[in-house]
């Protein structure tokens, strides 16, 4: 199953009242696994980035005033989404974003029920309990030190190792049951296959199996098992 994690770095909190993208990540997953696959760039906003927000995601004015515009990028990050689902945390924040970017491009909207929200995800498993983007790293014990400031594509990375935890990936691949594969079981001493139609040679020597037997008298109060595995041997 292809998805895609997405994190978005803005000027504020609502672009409806004026707040514009600086930054967009994507990356692409196949089964909760990245393939390899991203979409990053920063984004002009058209304005300023006032210091508080540039405390946070550590993108300046200068950083951004080559970048390109949103118009600019949009048919390149629809043909990179396609018609995939869209994983995000807090995932009604950078909906509002991408849609209303899109939108204001003439470019067709992502449709909620596409979306799905971590935020959500964790607070059903981990009730009253935080569940940051941060918090939820260290609760799964995912690696935070590339991340000395926010910024979407690692936020992105980061939040793919959350969501293959939120989903039960690691147990899913460590679990390798599956029923096409289930080999028949059987007791043990009895072969699934028959006996071999010609048997191996024994590899010890009758005196090696003599101290062997010998040292299993003095050592053990019931010795049928053994001695029938060594007629065995012997037959």
């Amino acid at each position: 199953m292809r998805e895609i994690v997405l994190d978005t770095e803005t000027t504020g909190f609502d672009p409806r009242g004026g707040d514009r993208m600086v930054e967009i990540g994507c990356i692409e997953l196949e089964n909760l696994t990245p393939t390899g696959r991203t979409f990053h760039t920063l984004i002009n906003p058209g304005r300023i980035i006032g210091p508080e927000v540039v405390r946070v995601h550590g993108i300046t004015n200068e950083k951004v005033k080559d970048a390109p515009r949103f118009a600019d990028i949009a048919d390149d990050l629809h043909a990179f989404i396609a018609d995939a689902p869209v994983v995000a945390h807090n995932a009604g924040f950078d909906r509002n974003f991408v849609n209303f970017e899109l939108e204001a491009a003439g470019r067709p909207i992502i449709a909620d029920d596409r979306w799905i929200d971590t935020l959500q995800l964790a607070q059903k498993r981990f009730p009253g309990m935080a569940n940051s983007l941060d918090a939820l790293c260290k609760r799964f014990k995912v690696s935070l030190v590339e991340r000395t400031l926010h910024g979407a594509l690692i936020d992105a990375r980061l939040l793919s190792s959350v969501y293959l935890e939120l989903k039960g990936g690691r147990e899913r691949a460590l679990d390798l049951s599956s029923p096409e594969i289930a080999r028949p079981r059987t007791e043990v001493g009895q072969s699934a296959h028959g006996d071999r139609p010609r048997p191996l040679a024994a590899r010890s020597t009758p005196a090696e199996r003599a101290r062997h037997a010998a040292f299993l008298k003095t050592t053990l109060a019931d010795t049928s098992l053994w001695a029938r595995l060594a007629s065995d041997l012997a037959d």
